[in-house]
């Protein structure tokens, strides 16, 4: 842990892990290193704006570093510090949207910073620590039905415009993919996309809801966190809860599934999860790495269970 002091009228030590100095220097380079010298002092900035009192060490999550914090009434809750991006910038329109509903309620938020006040839940209690998986999918799906049940306001990223980047993309990505048979698939992925490109959906999506997006709550067994809202069809949210804890076997079943419980037409689901299979393979093409074993094997076991 590394650890800084900022003096004012908060003082504040704050722990910064060195995991998250680490990613933040290797992906976002100048950008990132100047995020993580700016924490100690938005911290402070924060505490003392919000009225808050540090409340035990703090935690972080991929990108965000975040304090357990007490209000001035002594409720318990949590400060998330993040950088704003195409990803995050929505995160706070969601929260609002949902109103704890499903999901962490929003108590402050800073649009500038993308600094977040959430209330508090049980890090303790992920739902990757349930021993279940496919119970542990079900929540999830109950989650997802209750998330997109609503209309996503104006100003969110949009599944369409997604959707047609994708295509574009494949034609000069898929020559950089040396197997044949991975090509074929993600050629398959592309052209199930093309089937549905045109109607992209309008409901509020998570975007990133696998198993430890999930926390238990006093006032609700589980509620999702971490949202990366965009406008679109509930079948693009799927995918992350069929890679989380990957077992080829139950891929099949964590789509029946999921399906069944949000009441989603199979064929419409079935392309829209190829989709995320091609986004997730463009990334990892794009940077010159290869595309990852599950998320290909997700698309094969599905695409061969529909035919």
């Amino acid at each position: 842990m590394s650890r800084f002091t900022h003096a004012g009228r908060v003082r504040q030590v704050i722990d910064i892990p060195d995991e998250l100095i680490a990613r933040h220097k290797r992906y976002g380079g100048e950008a990132g290193r100047a995020f993580i010298a700016e924490l100690p002092e938005r911290a402070a900035r924060f505490l003392e704006r919000w009225e808050l009192r540090p409340d035990g060490p703090s935690m972080d999550g991929r990108c965000a570093l975040v304090l357990p914090v007490l209000r001035a009434d002594g409720t318990r809750a949590a400060l998330k510090l993040q950088d704003v991006d195409e990803e995050t910038v929505g995160e706070p329109v969601a929260l609002r949207v949902w109103n704890g509903d499903g999901a962490v309620r929003l108590l402050e938020s800073d649009d500038e910073t993308g600094t977040l006040l959430l209330e508090r839940l049980d890090s303790e209690r992920l739902l990757a620590r349930l021993p279940d998986s496919r119970q542990a999918t079900v929540v999830v799906a109950r989650l997802l039905a209750r998330l997109t049940a609503v209309q996503a306001p104006a100003g969110l990223r949009r599944l369409g415009d997604i959707a047609v980047s994708l295509v574009n993309r494949t034609a000069t990505a898929l020559p950089r993919v040396p197997s044949p048979a991975e090509r074929r698939l993600l050629a398959d992925c592309a052209a199930a996309v093309r089937e549905v490109v045109g109607e992209p959906g309008d409901r509020l999506l998570h975007w990133d809801l696998h198993f430890e997006n999930v926390l238990a709550s006093g006032r609700a067994p589980w509620l999702a966190i971490d949202p990366k809202p965009l406008a679109g069809d509930p079948g693009f949210d799927l995918f992350p809860a069929l890679w989380n804890r990957f077992d080829a076997d139950e891929v099949r079943w964590r789509f029946d599934a999921m399906t069944e419980v949000l009441g989603l037409d199979r064929d419409r689901a079935h392309a829209w999860t190829l989709g995320r299979v091609l986004q997730n393979s463009l990334w990892q093409i794009e940077e010159g790495r290869p595309p990852v074993p599950a998320h290909l094997e997700i698309a094969r076991r599905l695409r061969d269970g529909m035919t």
